[in-house]
């Protein structure tokens, strides 16, 4: 790509766009949404609304722009309709993966990860960004993590994983997002992961400090506020919608918050108002939906190419609709520092700027070396069998480390067992479970009676 083709935005498709953190990251990067696709009105709701107020659309240029509905739907939009566009991106649904939920991983009928990596064949872009929960990095999707970069090179591209630490890029909060990046060869050599910020993020109570003194508390107790809300916070969770409404978090989350000073059994209309004191064993205020938004990164942030430049603070996202709603919207989202900082990467790559370096077939790493022995075999191996190629390979493992890695495959793939005239049960990798596309496929019906409990 030429520098004269870079003058103009790249063009994205986003998947899953929720209320708009990735968008606004990719915006301020210098990306600019052909299509953004959402299957939640109220966040689809939210991201019009934005997209006009504040990244330059028109109203039909919104209004054509955010497509709701199951993103897997042909007549909700067409992949096809979209080849070679610069990137698609999207935060595909977390439950899957969560080490909170039952990590059902392929056989979750909201699981879109390896759809989303098909459509790569079907499209052809040129950068794949798909971000995720930690628990997508856990040792039981070693495999399913292996199938993904092994589909990608089929596709001919170069895929890296890699656990980015939103901290890391300003946002005050204790938010790890497992990433994927994967780039056409010519382009991902020139692709390097972001940098993190040599300074770290404000304390919750450095960044709250306006809001929370913005409804008549008074100063000192304000300041009282912030001196014991001196650390960065939790995660912010709470956002499914099949467990409940505006809350911040589990047992240890609320125990992280009191520490804080704020009290996490739900979220406050507004900031506390002149003499408010906090009841016996209440630890301090409720926050409201504007300092979550805050904590999670939605506040300005700096362009990169596109639009007037903000200034941190000088405005903040928008979140029409009820309260349990606008928190969920939150909850859900990729903190849009962090996606600008992916952003200007891969944009970087795109444009080819810098010097290329040599890449790394991140495939040929061993993620899950029992899946890497079944994986293309026709013949099922016994556990004794996997055991000597692995120990052939100068890699030592036992029975159980063995068993145990063939319980995490079976989850995702079919696992075909085959007992041998002596009595050994012997294994090969089947068919992966995950939704790809398959008109046929489980996920259609699992989705249809779960779909009003689905975000």
């Amino acid at each position: 790509m030429s520098a004269s083709e870079g003058a103009k935005p790249l063009e994205v498709v986003e998947i899953c766009a929720g209320a708009g953190g990735q968008t606004l990251g990719l915006e301020r990067a210098g990306f600019r949404h052909r299509l953004a696709v959402e299957l939640d009105q109220h966040a689809a709701a939210t991201l019009k609304h934005n997209l006009v107020k504040f990244l330059g659309y028109t109203a039909d240029e919104a209004e054509q722009t955010v497509k709701i509905g199951d993103v897997a739907d042909p007549e909700v939009w067409k992949p096809e309709e979209h080849p070679g566009v610069d990137l698609l991106a999207g935060g595909v649904p977390c439950p899957p993966f969560s080490i909170a939920g039952k990590q059902r991983g392929a056989t979750d009928e909201r699981d879109l990860f390896a759809w989303a990596v098909e459509l790569c064949g079907r499209m052809e872009p040129k950068a794949l960004l798909l971000e995720n929960v930690k628990g997508l990095s856990a040792n039981r999707f070693a495999g399913y993590r292996q199938h993904v970069l092994d589909k990608l090179r089929e596709h001919d591209y170069v895929g890296e994983w890699k656990l980015l630490q939103a901290s890391d890029f300003g946002v005050s909060q204790l938010r790890p997002r497992f990433v994927l990046v994967a780039l056409k060869l010519r382009y991902a050599k020139h692709f390097h992961w972001p940098q993190p910020e040599k300074e770290g993020p404000p304390t919750v109570g450095q960044l709250l400090r306006p809001l929370m003194g913005s409804n008549g508390w008074e100063k000192e107790q304000v300041e009282a506020w912030v001196r014991k809300a001196n650390a960065i916070a939790p995660t912010i969770v709470g956002g499914s919608k099949r467990h409940g409404g505006a809350d911040l978090g589990p047992t240890r989350a609320k125990r992280a918050w009191a520490e804080l000073g704020v009290d996490a059994m739900g979220v406050r209309d507004t900031p506390p108002e002149r003499g408010w004191r906090p009841a016996e064993d209440v630890p301090g205020p409720k926050l409201t939906t504007a300092m979550v938004a805050r904590i999670q990164g939605w506040d300005g942030i700096q362009s990169d190419g596109v639009g007037a430049s903000e200034k941190a603070g000088e405005f903040s996202w928008e979140f029409p609709g009820r309260k349990t709603a606008v928190y969920r919207q939150i909850g859900n989202a990729f903190p849009p520092p962090v996606a600008r900082a992916l952003g200007v990467s891969i944009k970087n790559a795109l444009l080819q700027v810098g010097e290329a370096h040599e890449v790394v077939e991140t495939t040929d790493a061993v993620l899950d070396p029992v899946y890497r022995q079944l994986r293309g075999e026709v013949r099922a191996l016994t556990v004794e069998q996997i055991i000597g190629r692995l120990a052939e390979g100068g890699m030592q493992m036992d029975q159980p480390d063995v068993e145990r890695h063939l319980n995490h495959l079976s989850h995702d793939f079919e696992l075909i067992t085959e007992v041998r005239s002596n009595g050994a049960a012997a294994y090969r990798i089947g068919e992966f479970k995950a939704f790809t596309g398959q008109e046929g496929h489980q996920r259609h019906n699992q989705f249809a009676q779960n779909r009003a409990k689905i975000s």
